[in-house]
């Protein structure tokens, strides 16, 4: 069953008392550098990312530059992210596209970023979201996915439907805000194997955290 409103407006309530703060955890400084730290960030986390992309944005700062070299060594540039060969094919491929069809910039709809490969919906609503301030979905990654379901925004598993389900449950001005808080929780409450669930302001409506503390 989706949430009533009441439900969501309470969930979102706890959320922002709990994460004010909340944004992007992939430090970036334009558009090209969060697009290619979003690819990077599968099965990888942020933390990895972001040791990463510390010295790769000073080598590659255009999307030319990342055609200049071999594939091969830009895959030993990112291979500590792991996937480095599907990583580095996506990341130029994307900037072939870029460079073709868009002038070397990163457009800014939902339509154009898909047109670039190794970019799906959770990568162009990263951007979207994050740099340009554009709601046009939410992002859907393992702890959006883990937490929705947990919560009972969803009951489906694939990121593209529980995607659907949330965004026809949570209000459309909270979509950017909404997963980048419930990824900060996934991180520092809700950990996939080891949840502090006494600990979890989420509990009451998660019926995995009431049986954890035998309520």
């Amino acid at each position: 069953m989706p949430k009533s409103p009441s439900e969501v407006r309470s969930i979102l309530k706890t959320l922002h008392r709990m994460y004010p703060q909340a944004r992007t955890a992939l430090r970036h400084g334009d558009p090209l550098e969060l697009l290619v730290a979003t690819i990077l960030s599968a099965q990888c986390t942020d933390v990895r990312v972001n040791e990463v992309t510390k010295t790769l944005f000073k080598k590659y700062r255009k999307a030319q530059d990342y055609l200049r070299v071999p594939q091969e060594e830009l895959e030993a540039d990112i291979r500590p992210t792991g996937f480095f060969r599907n990583k580095a094919r996506s990341i130029q491929g994307a900037c072939q596209k870029l460079l073709s069809d868009f002038g070397g910039r990163v457009p800014g709809t939902m339509d154009e970023l898909l047109r670039l490969p190794g970019v799906g919906r959770k990568t162009a609503n990263c951007v979207l979201g994050n740099f340009f301030g554009k709601a046009e979905g939410i992002v859907v990654d393992t702890h959006v996915l883990r937490i929705s379901k947990l919560v009972g925004f969803t009951r489906q598993k694939s990121p593209e439907k529980v995607e659907r389900d949330l965004m026809n449950q949570i209000p459309k001005e909270e979509w950017i805000g909404f997963s980048n808080m419930l990824i900060d929780h996934g991180r520092a409450v809700c950990k996939a194997g080891r949840p502090d669930c006494p600990n979890c302001g989420l509990r009451r409506w998660c019926d995995f955290g009431m049986k954890a503390v035998g309520a």
